[in-house]
């Protein structure tokens, strides 16, 4: 039965195009910006869909990757949003795959890339970081990167302040507990979706051997290592990527 009210979190950041609905999810400090080239390829033929996750919005009792996803099940129920490919980045791919776990029957294919959920090299732990240090934050959002000249700085400065404002610092942390202790490993082998799995050959957060964990364990994958790239894919070499992403759209 419908609810005659929205859920809380219900806010989106794009709803383009018009056929089969490929749901992006993002990051911690993700949004749209970082999907803008994978829209632009997919929205001829794919609905695309950006909701936001209120990474910085929720209690702090339920600033954790299973809630998350109880918010993607809401998003997309209100919606009626239905039999989708979910595209998870870092911790949006956690969430993609915790979702997938708790309602098989909605998602129709997986795309992770530089996904958290088994193990990965956090670039700082909030808690540790030296919020004053403008030239500390640099250095660890750059080393996100294959090639450090390439980094946005809005996106440094976005970090920056994010690591200063105290509330955010401590979703952050939250989120980074919960990451590392939500571990997806256990029900792994029960997802029989097919799952595209597009990493960056130099990633450092989530390295390659992170890729090759998650391929030995879903029943249903396929690897596409990305050279000359980071962690992010989509951004750092966004025409490998949607060549990989369409082409795995295609197959039935």
């Amino acid at each position: 039965m419908r609810r005659n009210n929205p859920p809380l979190f219900n806010q989106t950041y794009i709803d383009t195009g018009d056929g089969p609905s490929v749901v992006l999810l993002h990051g911690l400090f993700g949004n749209l910006k970082m999907w803008r080239q994978v829209i632009e390829g997919l929205k001829q033929d794919h609905r695309v869909i950006v909701p936001r996750l209120p990474i910085f919005d929720l209690p702090i009792e339920h600033t954790n990757i299973k809630f998350l996803a109880k918010v993607l099940h809401d998003y997309l129920d209100w919606n009626q949003i239905t039999d989708v490919t979910l595209v998870g980045h870092a911790i949006g791919g956690q969430v993609a795959l915790m979702y997938s776990n708790l309602h098989p029957s909605n998602v129709k294919k997986i795309v992770l890339t530089g996904s958290s959920g088994l193990f990965e090299n956090s670039p700082f732990l909030p808690s540790e970081t030296p919020v004053d240090n403008f030239s500390y934050v640099d250095e660890k959002v750059r080393d996100v990167f294959f090639d450090k000249t390439f980094v946005p700085g809005r996106l440094i400065k976005e970090v920056y302040e994010a690591v200063q404002n105290i509330p955010k610092r401590m979703a952050l942390g939250e989120l980074a507990r919960s990451s590392k202790h939500s571990n997806v490993s256990p029900f792994l082998s029960k997802l029989a979706h097919p799952v595209l799995l597009m990493w960056g050959l130099n990633d450092k957060i989530t390295p390659p051997e992170v890729a090759l964990h998650f391929h030995d364990l879903l029943p249903n994958s396929e690897l596409k290592f990305i050279d000359q790239c980071g962690h992010l894919p989509m951004i750092e070499q966004s025409e490998k990527f949607n060549n990989h992403l369409r082409s795995f759209l295609r197959e039935v």
